[in-house]
């Protein structure tokens, strides 16, 4: 399966609970003020659960754009 970071924007918005077109490629944390920490959370718990991959601790500091979140998400992807 090719992976496509247009759904790993769908999701942020579903997240965040933002019409998707808030969430362009090049998004950062805080970018918008429903992305703040628990905003960041909701996104990861969605996207491990809708990506069935787990995102270690350590990681999901590092995870603070939509461009960050994408390439994390392909190298996972099998």
């Amino acid at each position: 399966m090719e992976f496509h970071c247009e759904q790993v924007q769908t999701f942020i918005a579903e997240a965040l609970q933002v019409p998707v077109e808030q969430i362009p490629p090049d998004l950062v944390f805080g970018g918008i003020k429903q992305w703040d920490s628990m905003g960041h959370m909701g996104i990861m718990l969605l996207l491990e659960e809708r990506f069935g991959v787990p995102i270690d601790a350590e990681v999901i500091g590092a995870l603070t754009s939509v461009q960050a979140i994408c390439e994390y998400l392909a190298k996972k992807e099998p």
